[in-house]
């Protein structure tokens, strides 16, 4: 993410970077796959309000960062959102990277890893699901990812697409795995993600 903040300072926007729990600088080492995550992305959206009131804000969040903005339930919304490589149910999520490992076996062994969750992490399986409230983002919404990603399947990335309201754009990038997609393709990443951005930004009421 820092070097898509460069582009986008440089360009005259201020940027704030997120670091999960668990992640980079942040302290905790328990991952929740979205659910407690999502309060870092409710506490940090406040911190922009206080900071900037009347700011317009955009949010981009990637693979956890997308499922925890997703699963927090902001409102109001932003005036644009991007979702990149966001897993539409934890099911679906420990399934394929469980296949990407094991090959079809990963399938039968998901249902045992799957049932320990609750137990270790206090969550149910039903609060990790953001295809279920990415169609209360009152916000035009961008779904991305690679046409060639394992752990969030093409199939999975048009579902959540279909359940998004309007306005949304889908872009899928060619040939791309679970990657960053602005290295992958920077060029078509500024022009559809970070154009995505200013369109709406300037648009906003």
């Amino acid at each position: 993410m820092l070097e898509r903040s460069k582009v986008l300072y440089s360009r005259g926007y201020s940027v704030l970077l997120v670091d999960l729990p668990g992640h980079g600088e942040s302290s905790g080492t328990r991952i929740t796959f979205g659910f407690r995550e999502a309060e870092g992305v409710k506490a940090s959206l406040r911190f922009l309000e206080r900071s900037l009131p009347g700011e317009k804000i955009a949010v981009i969040g990637v693979s956890l960062g997308a499922v925890s903005f997703v699963l927090a339930g902001i409102s109001p919304a932003p005036n644009a959102v991007v979702l990149e490589s966001m897993y539409p149910t934890i099911e679906e999520a420990v399934t394929d990277r469980l296949r990407i490992r094991l090959g079809e076996l990963g399938a039968v062994f998901a249902p045992l890893l799957l049932s320990q969750l609750p137990l270790r992490l206090g969550i149910s399986l039903n609060q990790l699901r953001p295809i279920d409230h990415i169609s209360s983002i009152a916000a035009p919404v961008l779904v991305a990812a690679g046409t060639e990603d394992r752990h969030t399947t093409l199939n999975e990335t048009e579902r959540l697409f279909t359940a998004a309201t309007l306005p949304k754009e889908l872009w899928l990038v060619k040939g791309a795995a679970h990657v960053d997609l602005y290295h992958f393709d920077p060029k078509t990443y500024d022009e559809t993600v970070f154009g995505f951005v200013a369109k709406h930004l300037r648009n906003a009421g």
